[in-house]
């Protein structure tokens, strides 16, 4: 299977979790505290988007279904499907000046908008530095640049303070394994995850390459002899879990990993590392650096 094939394969089998995960409860919009900006009415499509506005202090009339918590300040706002396929007719009715998703959901979303002559908004969340970036834009669009910017802040705070405490250690090789009921791929240092592991002190084994993620072969990754695994999931957690348990377990080889045999494989809690960008960001290179420097 070539890479790109791989990469579809994922995003495909992806769509399917997140449509068994996510809910159909729906509610009305009434926010008590108006902090909408003059005119505006904003859609946000995602999960991460949204808690993106509410950090920026943004009223939103429209938000995802999902099996995640969102933010109180959306608790009576209409929810308009999941991500990945929305509810086009309750989008209209909402009547939004922006609707927000993300840039890899576009391949799914633009033909369903373009039959309906509706524009859209893709956020780049892809890597940390596409997410300030972004935080920022949304930030100076909004009248939010104070927000935008304490934001930005914090993560570049946490990095320095992980950068001190990594200083003069030997940077730890690492792995990481991305999966969902059935199936899993290698993530590169493009991907999300892998710039998270980056930014916390850790190297990739997987370099060279252009895409987010690879088709495993492990009989080449025990070559590259990592000294952690990560094994990351999204959507339907507790079954990704057991699945590498079983693969770990049936697939001799993986006895043979170093990082198997020193006990430094560890799974990552999807509510903290998700495929894109998120606010939880911070939250996560604190979990990941005790993992690559636990002394």
């Amino acid at each position: 299977m070539n890479m790109r094939k791989a990469r579809n394969l994922f995003y495909i089998l992806l769509a399917t979790v997140v449509l068994a995960g996510c809910s159909s409860q729906k509610g009305t919009s009434s926010n008590e505290e108006n902090t909408e900006p003059a005119g505006e009415r904003i859609v946000a499509t995602t999960v991460a988007l949204t808690e993106i506005m509410d950090a920026l202090e943004i009223d939103l009339v429209g938000i995802p279904s999902s099996y995640k918590d969102l933010p109180k300040r959306y608790t009576d706002v209409q929810e308009v499907g999941n991500p990945m396929s929305p509810d086009m007719e309750m989008l209209l009715s909402l009547k939004p000046t922006e609707i927000l998703s993300v840039t890899t959901l576009k391949y799914d979303l633009q033909e369903m908008f373009d039959e309906r002559d509706i524009d859209m908004t893709y956020v780049n969340l892809e890597s940390i530095d596409a997410m300030h970036s972004e935080i920022l834009h949304l930030g100076e669009k909004y009248d939010r640049e104070k927000q935008a910017k304490a934001i930005v802040d914090q993560f570049e705070e946490k990095v320095a303070e992980i950068d001190k405490l990594s200083e003069g250690k030997a940077q730890p090789t690492v792995l990481i394994l991305l999966g969902i009921p059935g199936s899993y791929l290698v993530a590169t240092e493009h991907s999300y995850i892998g710039d998270l592991v980056k930014r916390s002190g850790g190297k990739n084994v997987i370099t060279g390459e252009k895409v987010e993620f690879l088709s495993s072969n492990t009989e080449y990754l025990q070559q590259a002899k990592p000294d952690i695994i990560l094994r990351a999931s999204h959507g339907m957690p507790e079954q990704v879990i057991q699945m590498f348990d079983d693969e770990f377990k049936s697939n001799d080889v993986w006895q043979h990993f170093e990082a198997v045999k020193n006990d430094r494989v560890y799974d990552l809690d999807e509510l903290l590392f998700g495929t894109t960008g998120s606010l939880a960001a911070v939250e996560a290179l604190g979990v990941l650096q005790k993992m690559l420097y636990p002394n």
